[in-house]
């Protein structure tokens, strides 16, 4: 399977769907052309989306901090969402030691506002608060 993406825009931020290798060959040249193509518009800030992505290696990786590189100088920033837990174990450290990588695509795109508060719904304090009020049938109430 060749590499293909799907670009989307979420709050201003580029969101590109990477599905297929980012390996050396054909798909390394779509990746650098897609992200050169936006970095063209200068300030661009990206979040690559590597759920389906199947295979990287060391070219795909030369080629992810090359345009990484290329991002940033245009004033841009890029970040990767959904590192594939299956790539090789010399991949990941070193895409982790450059890049901000998220879990959450909504956690991703926050990054990019850091004056935005990020809130976190924590269900065992709500359950925890509920027990705490009083009922109607308790006495100080």
């Amino acid at each position: 399977m060749d590499l293909q993406f799907h670009p989307r825009e979420k709050e201003g931020i580029w969101i590109l769907d990477w599905q297929g290798p980012i390996t050396i060959g054909d798909s390394e040249a779509v990746l650098r052309a897609a992200l050169f193509a936006l970095a063209e518009a200068g300030g661009v800030n990206i979040i690559l989306n590597l759920a389906d992505v199947t295979d990287i290696d060391d070219d795909g990786l030369a080629a992810l901090i090359f345009c990484y590189a290329r991002i940033v100088k245009s004033g841009g920033a890029l970040k990767l969402l959904n590192l594939p837990a299956h790539l090789s174990l010399m991949v990941l450290p070193k895409l982790d030691t450059v890049f901000e990588s998220f879990t959450d695509e909504q956690e991703a795109v926050n990054s990019f506002f850091p004056d935005r508060a990020i809130r976190h719904y924590d269900i065992l304090e709500w359950v925890q608060q509920q027990n705490e009020r009083p009922g109607p049938n308790d006495p100080k109430h």
